[in-house]
């Protein structure tokens, strides 16, 4: 039997978005459709893993984007120091998923070694693929792994018995998606591999691809290693705040417990 553990959703930030934009073909969608910045914190009697880390203050206003709380207050909220963070899991390398890896001194950092590849690849010469990614993160992941600090995998990983990496793709070549043991068994984050409850209700992938045919049957993967429809969990949609609100009115505002029950009777998201 797997360990469980605590799961929580942080929102750190939020841009508004034109609705048909968060689609590859055309939802027949209409008005704006906010994105949330968020992310995600494994907590177990010996593990404390953080899933992605937000970006820096500084992308963030080069791109516009409301920046609500720095990861290392979040966690504080938890009542969790920089220091107790044992391990960083980073989805992909793009600029919302791999800054601030420096406030997590203690920290092994998983990473796909396709993503590794991908980021530091002759591809990045292209500005349509480079400007999803901020190239201090890069340098960052490229600097901490001649630390020793890195662990570049391939595939499927058991980090520790209850968190297990996958492997996706599609939206960049090395995205992986975090399955998680909890009190209400296996919740799968997504992150980018479904922006959206709508992209995978709809399957409609969120437009920045790398990979359509690999996007796609990153759907049918994460619906798979979750132990319901509401064991998956999207990386950028404002519903999880609200979905799983009312179980998690003892944490602060922006701060929701995944391993309770989302609340029921919900409409999907793109209503």
């Amino acid at each position: 039997m797997s360990e469980t553990y605590d799961l929580f959703a942080i929102r750190l930030g939020y841009v508004d978005r034109i609705a048909r934009d968060n689609f590859l073909t055309d939802p027949h969608l209409s008005g704006a459709m906010r994105l949330d910045f968020d992310m995600w914190v494994v907590r177990g009697d010996e593990r404390i893993v953080v899933v992605d880390t937000g970006f820096s203050r500084d992308a963030g206003e080069r791109r516009g984007r409301v920046l609500q709380r720095r990861p290392v207050e979040s966690l504080r909220e938890l009542g969790i120091t920089p220091e107790d963070v044992t391990d960083v899991v980073v989805t992909h390398l793009h600029y919302d998923h791999a800054g601030n890896l420096g406030d997590f001194p203690g920290a092994r950092i998983w990473i796909q070694g396709a993503e590794v590849a991908y980021a530091t690849g002759d591809n990045m010469r292209h500005p349509q693929l480079s400007h999803f990614f901020d190239v201090d993160d890069v340098c960052d992941i490229v600097r901490r792994t001649f630390d020793g600090r890195v662990r570049q995998i391939d595939g499927v990983h058991t980090l520790v018995e209850g968190v297990e990496l996958h492997r996706v793709g599609g939206h960049t070549p090395g995205l992986q998606v975090v399955r998680v043991h909890t009190e209400r068994g296996w919740v799968v984050l997504a992150s980018d591999a479904l922006h959206y409850y709508s992209n995978l209700e709809l399957r409609n992938p969120f437009p920045a691809i790398v990979d359509v045919p690999e996007m796609l049957a990153a759907f049918d993967t994460v619906v798979e290693l979750a132990d319901g429809p509401d064991h998956v969990v999207p990386g950028h949609d404002p519903a999880v705040m609200d979905r799983y609100g009312a179980g998690s009115d003892d944490l602060p505002d922006g701060i929701v417990a995944l391993h309770r029950q989302p609340a029921t009777h919900l409409a999907p998201s793109h209503h």
